[in-house]
């Protein structure tokens, strides 16, 4: 049994090098930063290519480092939004993709990784529109925000079901952890539901759930463990939805596009969705470029009082999790 050692953010990146341009200025180069990149450069992606996974921390100057579970980088180098391309495919479609830059101790650059916010196919000749600095940081913050669906029904004070998209800034939400708390925000983003922004369908009933849970691949739904069937030496626990498809009765929806919903309050807490006890947003260095600007302003002198997002229980890493019977194990337990 792994348990992580608190919350992280782990986006599945490409090596620079598996994308590379085949016609252009830098033909045989890979992506690099923003200053070494030229407009209308032809880039394919190496057939043999497979994401991986790098996970991130908050700190260091940049606002992020290698966490000391990630599979890529070194632990505790920096890591740093350098810009967001658009590409265009042949057929008109452009797929945004985020650059990283992970540099060594002495400031040097050590690796570059791609995020693409859509699939990316191999022999697709794709040509780079743009490339900017500017938004790269609220790009990220769509993947590491944690959302649920249009038409997701979450409980109020009185316990009666709202859904989410009628909710309103004031709203008085049921927490499992402080009671009942007024909502402070509510985001909204539609995105393509394809690669890492694909939402995570949770059956009627697989997780004792009322009906059908549609949230975002990172969100953390919490397990309160009546026997500790996961052998944690702790009843309560959380698990990202991700880590938990099993194609049955979880699964990644990919096509089209899904109405994504965040909810913020003035700290961090445990909601119910769907008759599920889930996260709300969490406001840290990675989400708050989500926030409009005057919100952002009178909340900055309390993001660092909104609280730890492992206070309500242990990360259960995905290396720990069985897919096939996870969610079995998981409802199991939550019954007793």
């Amino acid at each position: 049994m792994t348990i992580s050692s608190g919350p992280s953010q782990t986006l599945p990146v490409l090596h620079a090098s598996d994308l590379k341009v085949t016609v252009g200025a830098n033909t045989g180069d890979g992506i690099g930063v923003l200053e070494d990149l030229d407009l209308d450069d032809i880039y394919e992606l190496n057939p043999a290519a497979e994401a991986a996974h790098l996970t991130l921390a908050t700190g260091g100057e940049h606002g992020f480092r290698v966490d000391a579970r990630s599979e890529l980088g070194t632990p505790e180098h920096e890591v740093h939004l350098d810009c967001v391309l658009s590409l265009m495919s042949p057929d008109g479609q452009t797929t945004d993709v985020l650059v990283l830059v992970e540099v060594d101790h002495d400031g040097l650059i050590a690796a570059i990784y791609a995020l693409p916010l859509a699939p990316l196919l191999p022999k697709v000749e794709y040509t780079l529109l743009r490339a900017v600095r500017e938004t790269a940081a609220q790009k990220l913050a769509q993947v590491a925000c944690v959302s649920f669906t249009r038409g997701t029904h979450i409980t109020l004070a009185t316990g009666a079901q709202k859904k989410i998209e009628e909710l309103q800034v004031g709203d008085r939400i049921l927490t499992r952890d402080d009671g009942i708390q007024p909502i402070r925000w509510i985001g909204q983003s539609t995105v393509r539901a394809t690669g890492a922004m694909a939402p995570i369908l949770i059956r009627e009933a697989a997780l004792n759930n009322a009906h059908d849970l549609i949230v975002s691949p990172d969100h953390r739904l919490f397990i309160y463990q009546r026997n500790d069937a996961l052998g944690t030496g702790c009843p309560e626990v959380l698990v990202k939805a991700r880590h938990l498809v099993n194609g049955e009765t979880v699964l990644q929806q990919q096509g089209g596009f899904v109405d994504y919903f965040q909810i913020l309050f003035d700290r961090h807490h445990i909601i119910y969705a769907e008759g599920i006890a889930a996260e709300s947003m969490y406001l840290d260095h990675a989400t708050r470029p989500a926030l409009p600007r005057d919100l952002l302003d009178k909340m900055a002198a309390g993001i660092g009082r909104h609280g730890r997002r492992d206070q309500h229980g242990l990360d259960v890493d995905r290396s720990s999790l069985n897919p096939k019977d996870a969610v079995g194990i998981l409802r199991g337990a939550s019954l007793g």
